[in-house]
């Protein structure tokens, strides 16, 4: 199949960035949001009035939505995705959504003969912006073949993580090591701070050590400045650790202390919400620390 049009079912921070990439590869993209509004959409990207739309006009699509309530209801209804799919037509969900939701999404579209991919990223604006995500994918080999392509272009390397369904899973292993990350050294920091090591002594040496991840680095810098400037916003980190609780309560494995990292993330979101999910760093500098 030839693919000339790349239409994308949500067209954010991330996804925006994605589409550049795309639009200077010398694709065509053709762009829905649920709102309306095209944030940071480029000039020459068509905004269409529905998903369906965005099927009809494309021969791949990529999806980069919130949450499984957001993918619903791209998918249903009569502007929904599925009333403008085509057999042969090829997805890619770069969403991070339940597992379950991403089975339901492989399963309908199989009855479609149209090609899926579970595809979620790892990074953040930075990487998008560089066309150097990392990307799991899940769903059949021809498939990972067929979308290469694209995900060369949007990423700098391509996990296939297994058959539909595995990346999701995956995502949720990458994001509940993040989220449960930062908030431990939220809470180092928090305690170095209590017991008076110097402000700048403390986060200038969490930057040189090595058990430290370059992404937790460049959240520690945030939280050095004060400043956090939303690369992954803490409502989005919030409801990826929910999906992670209620993945692992289903496989009967026990997560405490990604329980108490949940926690703490989504009462970081309740002030932070338009903020990065590292403000996490200042919530506990606050509190904890008296400062």
């Amino acid at each position: 199949m030839s693919i000339k049009t790349i239409g994308f079912i949500g067209y954010g921070a991330m996804a925006s960035l994605m589409g550049r990439n795309l639009v200077r590869a010398g694709y065509d993209v053709v762009a829905h949001t649920p709102s309306g509004r095209s944030n940071g959409a480029e000039a020459d990207v068509p905004m269409l009035a529905s998903p369906r739309l965005v099927a009809e006009r494309s021969d791949a699509i990529i999806i980069c939505v919130p949450n499984d309530e957001a993918e619903n209801t791209a998918l249903h209804g009569p502007d929904g995705l599925l009333a403008g799919l085509r057999s042969g037509q090829l997805v890619l969900d770069t969403s991070t959504v339940s597992p379950e939701q991403a089975d339901h999404l492989a399963a309908l579209l199989g009855e479609r003969n149209v090609a899926v991919l579970d595809a979620p990223m790892s990074g953040s604006t930075p990487e998008a912006e560089k066309g150097a995500l990392i990307m799991l994918v899940g769903g059949p080999e021809a498939t990972v073949t067929l979308a290469r392509p694209i995900l060369d272009h949007i990423g700098r390397i391509t996990i296939h993580a297994g058959p539909a369904g595995s990346a999701a899973r995956l995502k949720l292993v990458v994001n509940g090591i993040m989220g449960g990350t930062l908030n431990i050294i939220a809470e180092g920091i928090a305690y170095g701070l209590a017991a008076g090591v110097e402000r700048s002594v403390l986060f200038d040496a969490l930057q040189e050590l090595a058990v430290i991840s370059p992404h937790h680095k460049r959240k520690i810098g945030m939280g050095k400045a004060g400043h956090f400037p939303s690369q992954f916003p803490p409502r989005l980190m919030s409801k990826d650790m929910g999906l992670l609780m209620e993945a692992a309560r289903r496989c009967g494995v026990p997560m405490h202390g990604m329980a108490a990292a949940s926690q703490n993330l989504a009462a970081s979101n309740r002030n932070h919400a338009d903020d990065d999910y590292s403000a996490l760093i200042a919530r506990m500098e606050r509190e904890a620390a008296n400062r």
